[in-house]
């Protein structure tokens, strides 16, 4: 009889993730926020000393969906905050190459994402009207790196992520730092919010 194929992975601290069946016990954020901190978005094509790491992207998403929806609950700026976390264990995708591996990516995702949620208080899936502004946040997010880190023109940036509105960049810019900054950054906003939370 063939043996199946190893469909985990142990993360530092300890845990043994499933990644095709996986439970909320086995998430650590610890695990979540060295792991995003060390996956660089744009496959690392950016200009800098450092990589542009999903862990640092995250953060400015949650800060631009803050501006988008200042009255929103503490969860949801949580969920904007986790809203690419699957990629701790997946790596970080550019959307050609999704689009190319199909569905399967996509549904891996979506297990992983629900998984994370439950972990830390989300329900499993989030309102449609909350995902649409974290979409809209990212947008936002992935057009000023473009333009600042990844080369793009603004009409360049603008053709594929669409016109931002300046009030909601207003005062941010893109951050490159060492991963351990990034990493203490995300789990120490992570914890902030958590204890709003409560």
């Amino acid at each position: 009889m063939a043996q199946q194929p190893r469909a985990w992975q142990r993360m530092l601290s300890g845990r043994r993730l499933d990644l095709l069946d996986p439970t909320p016990v086995d998430i650590e954020i610890e695990d979540i926020a060295h792991g995003l901190a060390f996956v660089a978005r744009w496959n690392g094509q950016t200009n800098g000393d450092y990589a542009y790491s999903v862990a640092e992207h995250s953060l400015l998403v949650e800060t631009i969906f803050g501006r988008i929806n200042p009255k929103a609950p503490t969860k949801w700026r949580l969920a904007a905050l986790l809203h690419d976390a699957p990629e701790y264990v997946i790596g970080d995708m550019i959307s050609p190459v999704k689009a190319a591996v199909g569905p399967g990516y996509g549904a891996l995702d979506d297990r992983l994402t629900a998984a994370i949620h439950l972990r830390f208080g989300l329900p499993a899936s989030i309102p449609v009207s909350v995902k649409k502004q974290i979409k809209k946040a990212d947008k936002v997010s992935a057009w000023m790196e473009a333009v600042q880190i990844a080369g793009f023109s603004e009409t360049e940036a603008s053709k594929f992520f669409g016109t931002p509105d300046s009030t909601l960049m207003d005062g941010l810019s893109i951050m490159l730092r060492p991963p351990v900054e990034t990493r203490n950054a995300f789990t120490d906003r992570h914890h902030a919010l958590l204890k709003d939370m409560t």
